[in-house]
């Protein structure tokens, strides 16, 4: 296949942001390959292991953990390598037509083109004896039986902001961590189940869930280490949450959640250690430069919404390559309860609001996802061939828009039943 042709940088920004990044294109199997390899390299020879999902809270919680290993690496190579992206970048703006200003970014608010994107970075970078592994709820799986093979005997892990499906899918491969580890510690602030939670703890694990609705797993890391913090971390802790749990009352915790978005996750875990919520100069000069696109296709998600009455509940659904929570919350200021952003990925994220719809993991489960009662995700198992991904590229989401209205449907008539089940057409 033409490079070309999966290259969307030099795309309209309507056409961008109706396909996936370059990254949906790679084949699984290759980016397997990848994987393993890069945690063999993580994990041998590594006294300390952080297994965490790679957003902002689970890299906070890496954070604290350098910390308090005395393990944080030295942040003036990374700010060295920010100065040079933002230098070329101003130089391909440049070189760019006024209408298409801040369209020549890779950032595009989609995890699954931005984590292929910077993850084609290979410059050597400064090592931290705590080893990092960046997981996730799609990835944790393998990441875990990457820790049963590769992990030293007798080092200490730590697993954050990660809960499993079921404990059937992680008991082999956690108890063969348990096993080789001195000790392994788990905090989350997810859901978790009470024979899950029960199963874990018994294999001698400790886990400290915290409450989802009033901690990030920064905070759970920050209050379950035995160290005492200088005040940044707190703060750090603070901030996270405010963007983790969707209060939005500091205007940084933004930031924070972008720039661990668009940065390598060693960068993120190296800055923020140093400088807490209050990132520096360039960083921020980063982030703005980054969020002009940003802020773009918001304005196109936002603009496709299809407002839907379902029940008691209005739904507004869109499609698109975006910031699902930036888009979500505008939909909630328009006066939806809920809203469905479709990604060109397949992917679905589901948002709630307090009061008006409070039950978004309960759909996202139905689908194969999962999360929280007001943020949940999910990628519905509909799409058999190339063909199929042709058909949501081009209809901006149809058939996945019409699955996730009829799990609504479905709680609906829960709710009253004598609600019509076919009473949604997406």
């Amino acid at each position: 296949m033409d490079d070309e042709l999966i290259e969307t940088d030099d795309l309209s920004l309507e056409r961008k942001s109706k396909l996936p990044g370059k990254g949906f294109f790679y084949p699984d199997s290759l980016d397997e390959d990848r994987a393993e390899e890069r945690a063999k390299e993580a994990l041998e020879g590594a006294g300390v292991v952080v297994i965490t999902d790679s957003d902002a809270d689970g890299l906070g919680c890496v954070a604290l953990v350098r910390e308090a290993y005395d393990a944080a690496v030295d942040v003036a190579e990374f700010e060295d390598r920010i100065h040079e992206r933002l230098a070329d970048e101003d130089e391909a703006d440049d070189g760019a037509d006024a209408e298409d200003a801040g369209g020549n970014e890779e950032g595009d608010g989609d995890s699954d083109a931005d984590a292929e994107a910077e993850g084609e970075e290979e410059e050597s970078l400064p090592e931290s004896p705590v080893a990092l592994l960046p997981s996730g709820p799609h990835s944790f799986e393998e990441d875990l039986e990457y820790a049963a093979e590769y992990l030293e005997e007798g080092a200490d892990v730590f697993i954050c902001d990660i809960c499993p499906d079921e404990y059937r899918y992680i008991e082999e491969d956690l108890t063969a961590v348990v096993r080789r580890a001195d000790s392994v510690s788990w905090y989350d602030h997810h859901q978790w189940g009470d024979d899950l939670a029960t199963s874990v703890r018994n294999l001698g694990v400790d886990l400290v869930v915290g409450e989802s609705d009033e901690e990030c797993s920064t905070d759970v890391t920050l209050r379950s280490l035995d160290y005492d913090f200088p005040p940044r971390f707190a703060e750090l802790a603070a901030v996270t949450r405010d963007h983790d749990l969707w209060l939005r009352e500091d205007e940084r915790s933004d930031d924070l959640a972008d720039y661990a978005h668009w940065s390598d996750a060693e960068e993120y875990v190296a800055v923020v250690g140093a400088y807490g919520a209050d990132l520096p100069v360039v960083v921020e000069d980063y982030v703005a430069q980054r969020r002009i696109e940003k802020e773009q296709l918001i304005e196109k998600a936002v603009a496709r919404a299809d407002e839907h009455e379902v029940g008691d509940w209005t739904v507004g659904v869109t499609y698109g390559r975006c910031s699902q929570n930036e888009v979500s919350e505008t939909l909630r200021q328009q006066g939806m309860d809920a809203a469905v952003v479709v990604k060109p990925s397949g992917s679905v994220s589901i948002r709630g609001s307090e009061g008006g719809f409070e039950r978004a993991h309960e759909v996202a489960g139905a689908l194969g996802g999962g999360g929280h009662p007001q943020a949940a995700g999910c990628k519905p198992d509909i799409y058999d061939d190339m063909l199929d991904f042709a058909h949501h590229w081009s209809t901006e989401g149809r058939a996945t828009k019409r699955v996730v209205l009829r799990e609504f449907e479905r709680l609906a008539a829960e709710v009253d039943p004598d609600a019509d089940p076919d009473a949604v057409d997406a």
